[in-house]
């Protein structure tokens, strides 16, 4: 699952055929190119001449719908200015995404269709660790590439499951970086703790606990995402009960708005440290403002909990969306606004949609590099030996190796306020983000998280011209 990350981003231009715009292309994983090899093709499930066929697992509908519904379509516009432009070797790509309504049983007839029926090549950006968990043995078995999935569990890095990946830093990563930065500046206060009871939230919380120190824990509590459909009052009150002064939380978007409005319901006021799959400002206000027509809740208590969200702190691997003058952020935007304009209009760029057109740069780079005999293997050996030369809105590179399948490794902490500045989308205006922390990188296990010192990569010019 996702989301996000932050610090900076841009987008898009357009350029004619010819010369020139071979010579670019050369220049740059980014692009297309203009050959495909038949013989490769014929042999290769999902790749003919002409076609590379992809799919995907989402939640298009059910409690992880909202905002994440948004990253398959995001993703698809990315693919659309990769077609526009000639494809891949003379490639187009082809993306099947289906509504499996984050239901792992749903999530696993799917993908045997997306398999048996449509001959996908690689199964690219599904989301969510409970899904996916569930169709990890049968990709890996059938050896089809399980890639880029939509959440940052500590599983999809095993020599056991080869043929999968993550792309968004391990959960237990970004737990460190902000346990860490709670360490360092929430010294002496009381921690409570709220987590999705699934790996999502378990990782998150195993990375805090490395970090924060036992005794400054004063309660633990957590939801069963199968059942959540109301108000979390019991572990809110519970944490309040505790004296939590800081609640950190691993909650996908419903998670953070069903837990925010029980607590502003009884005036607890805590500093939320929100993981940044359910942090993401123009995906949980909103669904705080639906939520509010519960008999459980008042206006008045709504515009509180809204009111808190400005100050609430969160972790970040790419820049926030509310930094318009990023060149990433500009050229995501131009990306949204010419390929998917229905997208456009009803979200703009959010965490979600941002999200959707990196990973999708990121695969779009990693065939590139394949190569122009397009198979599985090379497909896997691209990334496990070139992903870190990929050009990415992402703070830190991408660590993939033979032996490593995470992605990125690194964050940035930042605080959502108003103080520096807001910025609108379809769904409302939002507060800008303010920087805490310098870039941290750190891993899944009990090594340091360390301070990275490497720069932001630039957008490839061939991007700029081409969006």
């Amino acid at each position: 699952m996702r989301l996000r990350r932050h610090r900076r981003a841009s987008h898009r231009p357009v350029m004619a055929a010819g010369a020139a715009f071979a010579m670019a292309i050369a220049a740059s994983v980014l692009v297309v190119g203009n050959s495909a090899d038949n013989a490769v093709a014929a042999s290769t499930t999902g790749v003919t001449s002409r076609q590379i066929t992809l799919g995907a697992t989402v939640p298009l509908t059910g409690p992880a719908a909202p905002g994440y519904s948004e990253i398959a379509p995001a993703m698809n516009a990315v693919f659309k200015w990769v077609n526009a432009h000639g494809g891949i070797y003379g490639r187009k790509i082809k993306y099947i995404y289906l509504d499996d309504k984050y239901d792992p049983t749903t999530t696993a007839t799917l993908t045997r269709k997306l398999v048996l029926t449509d001959h996908i090549f690689a199964d690219v950006g599904s989301l969510g660790t409970p899904t996916n968990l569930a169709v990890l043995k049968y990709l890996n078995t059938e050896k089809v590439p399980h890639l880029f999935i939509e959440s940052g569990c500590n599983c999809w890095s095993t020599p056991k499951f080869p043929e999968t990946t993550g792309w968004e830093p391990p959960y237990t990563v970004t737990g460190k970086i902000l346990g860490y930065y709670i360490k360092e500046h929430f010294r002496g206060k009381k921690i409570g703790e709220l987590y999705q009871d699934t790996e999502f939230g378990q990782d998150v919380m195993k990375g805090i606990n490395m970090e924060v120190p036992a005794s400054a824990v004063v309660s633990k509590q957590s939801y069963d995402v199968t059942t959540l459909s109301g108000a979390m009052t019991t572990q809110m009150s519970a944490l309040k009960a505790a004296g939590a002064q800081v609640v950190v939380m691993a909650t996908i978007p419903v998670g953070t708005a069903l837990a925010m409005l029980p607590a502003a319901s009884i005036g607890f006021t805590p500093q939320y440290v929100v993981d940044n799959v359910g942090a993401d400002p123009p995906t949980v206000g909103p669904l705080l403002s639906s939520f509010t027509t519960a008999a459980t809740h008042t206006k008045k208590a709504a515009a509180s909990t809204a009111a808190l969200m400005n100050g609430m702190i969160t972790n970040l691997y790419q820049p926030p969306e509310s930094t318009s003058s990023n060149q990433w952020i500009r050229v995501e935007k131009k990306i949204l606004q010419r390929y998917t304009r229905k997208l456009w209009a009803q979200h703009g760029l959010d965490g979600n949609t941002e999200y959707g057109i990196a990973l999708a740069l990121t695969f779009v780079q990693a065939l590139k590099a394949a190569g122009k005999d397009l198979t599985r293997a090379s497909l896997m050996k691209a990334i496990d030996t070139k992903a870190k030369t990929f050009k990415t809105p992402g703070f830190s590179p991408l660590n993939y190796t033979d032996t490593v399948h995470y992605g990125y490794e690194g964050d940035e902490v930042v605080r959502f306020t108003s103080s520096v500045g807001t910025y609108k989308t379809p769904t409302g205006t939002w507060p800008g983000t303010k920087v805490l922390s310098p870039v941290y990188v750190t891993t899944t296990g009990s090594g340091p998280v360390k301070v990275y010192q490497g720069k932001e990569p630039a957008v490839p010019g061939t991007l700029k011209a081409t969006a």
